[in-house]
């Protein structure tokens, strides 16, 4: 019977020691950057000191580059064990930042150790690893589907030994600060296949013919989101990320396991508002008792605690595919839509049971109620995710008679 869902005991104190690090740490460093309590916001360099100490504090206490290889600094953990850090950083918005294993960046870093050359390594690798360095992922384009890059209309054309680059991108996260970009570009007229019709190129930032056009607000408002166009821009051969015509096979190599890097942030958040939604409903009177002895309330709590337990087996499933290098790719979208629909209603029923004070800002939940919506379509919309996985599930029939390779494959 090889089935184990515990951790060894090197694990269990890596958790513990960031569930604590968090905690006394960032908890703290947070309320003192958002003002919380008595404070008023940080701002400018008092801001960045703040936010540079819990690096170099997280970076002292070995905690620094979980998802990374010990080569490049990191902590050499897998994906099951990365599930188990970003549910202990991610249960305070700077965690996975200050521990340097935040989205776009994180994905990034992936990327980059598989695909780029020794060279690009050095240049663009090694300063994300030493937290030296900010990049993004430049993609998704206002005229087409996002789900659908087979539709990219940023072209590229050769010139000599450089590549010239036309093209619009939004929605373009971190590109505010970042010192490079992953930039997806069409560079093949008519292939064979139309997911081999894009290249990945690395670009300087700034760069000229790379124009931010604005950065987008948002519900949870202008957070580093832009809008980018990018008139005859201009690269050299050498910043070819990967092959011609491997964009596209790039792109997925990366997404897969960011969507479940997100997946084990949510949950992470996810469990903070069950903590927050049975906290409350032990300490409010009405009506002639608790709210937790009310059988409403007790629903609420039970629906989330049941779609909580189901979001982590279906998040340690799919770590464990990718861990032992099986395909994953189903059973990554399906932990990626529920855990995103997971979080937007466990969230929703705890400012419920808090009320007009979980409306307010005076807890935390209205902010990651905001930024809960995003979940559903970031990295794939809810729909697309649905499509994919009912043709996969169609194709196991079709192929063996039966479903089972479509819902995990396991052994029941």
């Amino acid at each position: 019977m090889s089935i184990d869902f515990s951790l060894t005991p090197e694990l269990e104190e890596i958790r513990t020691r960031i569930r604590v690090f968090i905690d006394d740490v960032v908890k703290p460093g947070e309320a003192l950057i958002e003002g919380h309590g008595e404070h008023d916001p940080q701002e400018g360099g008092e801001r960045i000191e703040t936010l540079i100490s819990m690096r170099k504090q997280a970076f002292s206490e070995g905690l620094w580059l979980p998802h990374m290889p010990e080569e490049w600094g990191g902590m050499g953990l897998g994906h099951v064990q990365l599930a188990m850090v970003q549910a202990e950083a991610a249960r305070s918005r700077y965690g996975p930042w200050v521990l340097n294993c935040q989205a776009p960046d994180e994905g990034n870093m992936h990327t980059l150790l598989h695909w780029a050359t020794d060279e690009q390594k050095e240049k663009y690798l090694q300063p994300l690893c030493e937290g030296k360095g900010t990049s993004c992922f430049a993609m998704t384009e206002p005229e087409v589907a996002g789900s659908d890059p087979t539709l990219i209309q940023t072209t590229g054309y050769q010139d000599g030994e450089e590549w010239v680059i036309n093209g619009h991108k939004w929605f373009i996260s971190n590109a505010h600060r970042a010192q490079f970009a992953i930039l997806i570009t069409r560079t093949e007229d008519d292939p064979d296949l139309p997911q081999a019709a894009n290249t990945a190129f690395i670009v300087d930032l700034p760069h000229d013919g790379w124009n931010e056009v604005r950065e987008i607000e948002t519900m949870h408002g202008s957070t580093g989101h832009s809008e980018i166009l990018i008139e005859d821009l201009r690269v050299h051969e050498t910043q070819m990320l990967g092959g011609r015509g491997q964009g596209h096979l790039l792109g997925q190599y990366r997404l897969g396991p960011a969507r479940l890097a997100h997946c084990m942030r949510w949950i992470a958040q996810a469990e903070t508002a069950l903590d927050m939604m049975v906290e409350r409903s032990l300490e409010r009177f009405s009506h002639g008792s608790l709210l937790a002895e009310k059988q409403g309330i007790q629903w609420l709590i039970a629906d989330s605690t049941m779609e909580l337990y189901q979001s982590k087996l279906m998040v340690l499933h799919a770590a464990y595919k990718i861990d032992r290098g099986e395909d994953f790719k189903s059973e990554v979208s399906m932990a990626k839509h529920f855990v995103a629909n997971s979080l937007g209603r466990i969230i929703d029923r705890s400012i419920q049971v808090h009320g007009a004070l979980g409306y307010s800002t005076d807890t935390p939940l209205a902010d990651m109620y905001q930024h809960a919506r995003w979940a559903r379509f970031a990295d794939g919309a809810d729909e697309v995710h649905q499509m994919r996985i009912a043709q996969r599930t169609i194709n196991a029939f079709t192929d063996s008679g039966s479903t089972s390779a479509a819902t995990g494959n396991l052994p029941i």
